[in-house]
């Protein structure tokens, strides 16, 4: 935006303040990276992210280039009386802000890597393809996601249930330091030391205590492993899930795996072995030799043929190959639910609802927990606010969703623009709903075994639900709900940081968010 440009008033909706000309011709004289309203071009393309069903409709976006430019932002903004939001990538967008002030931080890139400390640090709008480059020359690895194209910040913020998990813990588990500026546009170095309480709180529950601008955390001395799929087609998922579930009572620590169900749409996009099929994937991590992990996978390949085997020794920079996440952008919703055990006959349960019979595509993951993320505390023997670490399982559900305000229209085959199955309904809401009555079943066939919610996989508005302060709860336990809750009015009593996962974008100060708020992305 030009400065010239500021003589008109911006009112965005009728409940949005009206922005002060001179403030926000002085933020944009201020800040270093641009500064966009409502009509300016790259306004569309700044708030748009991963996460297609869902976008930010701010009335001032700063694009952030340095800690500086946050500062700038959250003066601004709380001078203006405007809420903010956060963006790096936007995979896990939940609660968008309608009105209020977005810190777009994708072009805060910056990656330094300490190979004598085994260390990283990281600006904001890093992603985990960045720091895995930076980090394979030196023999290292970050507990990065599967996919390379999810942000640092806001995934580690969550916890952080990597490809190495089980082996060395969570991803906060590793941070040694963040920069952080607060609602009082103060800029913080936050550790173990300098303040404990906060420190351990944005372990794991560190969205809405305020920005944070950078990162340092330990990366852990893998330079290969073994790993890949092994998926088997429908007429074996309910021998190969059996199998799966008796199989993880046996592995050591040294091996993270999950499961996958996945319909394919019948589409020409999709390969010829993959169109129309039901198959289980399973995907595996072993940080032992090849020869072990041969092995070890022994009993899942005597479950019988595979559509492929796909179990190699690998380059850690290769990592991202086991899951095979999409990297298109493509509009979705999903849910999940940490379980303390689970049988098989819940988990075929599973399987039965989500497969070729379901109203709307559905695909469900399963994560072997455990390990090291069940040993509370990191290097500095400092024990984050990650909640459930005693859960066993992970059960994730995502569905396809055409997008509600994103300018993006389904296809005229049945698809949203990703290629995807999309529910067929008379519009979006009507596919949210769908989707989440699915999933509403598909979850309350392990509900014996819940014991709360990951922050990390919850995708969508879901302080929406009419059981969102259950859905907050979930993600800790009461006395831990407690305890980010005091920290929250304390480093943000006027609510500044209102938009997370757990609930809706929050009225004005006197709703307070009792968990707190996720830049928008997530593994």
């Amino acid at each position: 935006m030009e400065i010239n440009d500021l003589v008109r008033t911006h009112r965005p909706h009728a409940d949005a303040p009206a922005l002060d000309p001179a403030a926000l011709a002085a933020l944009v004289r201020e800040s270093r990276g641009p500064v966009l309203v409502p009509g300016d071009d790259g306004y569309d393309a700044e708030r748009s992210g991963f996460q297609r069903a869902y976008r930010h409709r701010p009335a001032v976006i700063v694009g952030a280039r340095c800690a500086e430019d946050v500062v700038a932002a959250v003066r601004f903004a709380r001078a203006q009386g405007l809420p903010v939001a956060v963006q790096a990538t936007g995979h896990g967008l939940s609660a968008a802000t309608d009105g209020g002030l977005l810190i777009s931080t994708r072009r805060m890139d910056g990656v330094r890597v300490d190979p004598a400390a085994r260390t990283a640090r990281v600006e904001a709008g890093v992603v985990w393809g960045q720091v895995v480059e930076a980090a394979t020359p030196y023999g290292l690895a970050p507990l990065n996601g599967s996919s390379p194209g999810v942000g640092v910040v806001s995934y580690t913020l969550g916890g952080g249930v990597g490809v190495l998990a089980r082996t060395y813990g969570f991803a906060a588990d590793q941070v040694r330091s963040v920069d952080l500026v607060t609602a009082d546009a103060r800029r913080r170095t936050v550790t173990a030391e300098s303040d404990p309480g906060l420190f351990r709180a944005l372990l794991g529950g560190g969205h809405g205590l305020g920005v944070v601008t950078a990162m340092e955390f330990g990366l852990v001395p893998v330079a290969r492993l073994y790993g890949g799929q092994l998926v088997f087609d429908g007429e074996r998922i309910d021998t190969a899930l059996a199998a799966y579930l008796r199989w993880t009572e046996t592995v050591p620590d040294e091996l993270t795996s999950s499961l996958a169900l996945i319909v394919y749409p019948d589409l020409p996009q999709l390969p010829e072995s993959l169109r129309g099929r039901h198959l289980a994937q399973i995907r595996i991590a072993w940080t032992g030799s090849a020869e072990e992990g041969e092995r070890l996978v022994a009993p899942l390949r005597a479950v019988g043929p595979r559509v492929s085997d796909q179990l190699r020794e690998m380059p850690y920079a290769e990592s991202h190959t086991i899951h095979q996440d999409p990297s298109d952008p493509h509009a979705y919703d999903g849910d999940n639910a940490l379980l303390g055990g689970l049988d098989a006959a819940a988990l075929l349960r599973v399987a039965a609802l989500a497969g070729p019979a379901a109203p709307a595509m559905c695909v469900v993951q399963l994560n072997h927990l455990g390990g090291a993320m069940a040993r509370r505390g990191g290097p500095d023997d400092v024990a984050g606010a990650v909640g459930h670490r005693d859960a066993r399982f992970a059960l994730r559900v995502l569905s396809p969703l055409i997008g509600a305000d994103t300018g993006e229209e389904p296809g005229t085959d049945g698809t949203d623009r990703s290629g995807a199955a999309a529910p067929r309904s008379d519009g979006p809401d009507a596919a949210r709903a769908t989707v989440r009555a699915l999933h509403a079943e598909v979850l309350a066939a392990v509900e014996p075994w819940r014991i709360g919610r990951s922050v990390n996989f919850l995708f969508g508005p879901h302080g929406e639900r009419p059981d969102a302060a259950e859905v907050a709860r979930s993600v800790h336990d009461a006395d831990e709900h407690r305890r980010l809750a005091r920290l929250k009015d304390h480093h943000d009593p006027e609510n500044v940081f209102r938009f997370h996962p757990a609930g809706a974008a929050a009225a004005g100060p006197s709703r307070r968010s009792l968990t707190t708020h996720r830049p928008a992305e997530a593994p």
